[in-house]
């Protein structure tokens, strides 16, 4: 494993599923599920994301099931940055389970039907509910895996943006790297 490298088991953005920053979640979804219809038996494993593009043609952002969760529920804002929240788990803050299900209650949190917030999210733009992405959030085709799995682990990532001469050129996605983990586990 040291040595097979990222580019051996990325997926080239041509083959995964993007959108542009001003295209609407209703859009993203849409696209999401369409691809995911057409390409169900090449893939062991479903995406579960979309890239996103912005108006110079550059990757921005990736929109995950996380972040479609958290746009449904708009009241979420009010905590801050929770992604970074949920990274760390509230439960290490000493926070129980009671005290994090009240939440709930305090904050109103799920008041609607999950349909009707669904609806009114479906025409927010990707651009706001986005997850923008940081450093750690890529790896050189020419790293071993080894170096990926380092950073899937401690930046808690589903997937790294490839890149080739500062170039985004592909996805690494967990699942992938997991797969052939377990490939080599029962070999």
């Amino acid at each position: 494993m040291k040595f097979k490298k990222v580019k051996e088991l990325a997926l080239p953005l041509s083959e995964y599923v993007t959108v542009k920053e001003d295209d609407t979640l209703g859009k993203a979804m849409e696209t999401l599920l369409g691809y995911q219809k057409n390409h169900s038996e090449e893939y062991n494993y479903k995406h579960q994301a979309v890239l996103v593009y912005d108006k110079n043609g550059e990757i921005s952002g990736k929109v995950s099931a996380l972040d479609v969760l958290r746009a449904l529920e708009p009241k979420y804002s009010q905590f801050g940055r929770v992604d970074q929240l949920g990274k760390l788990g509230l439960s290490r803050f000493g926070l129980s389970n009671k005290l994090i299900g009240s939440m709930l209650d305090h904050y109103n949190l799920w008041n609607e039907n999950s349909e009707i917030l669904a609806k009114k999210a479906k025409n927010l733009k990707v651009k706001t509910i986005m997850h923008s992405l940081g450093e750690g959030e890529y790896v050189d085709e020419n790293d071993s895996i080894a170096e990926a799995i380092h950073q899937l682990i401690l930046g808690h990532h589903q997937s790294l943006l490839v890149l080739r001469d500062e170039k985004v050129v592909g996805i690494l996605k967990l699942s992938d790297v997991f797969k052939l983990i377990c490939d080599f586990i029962v070999k």
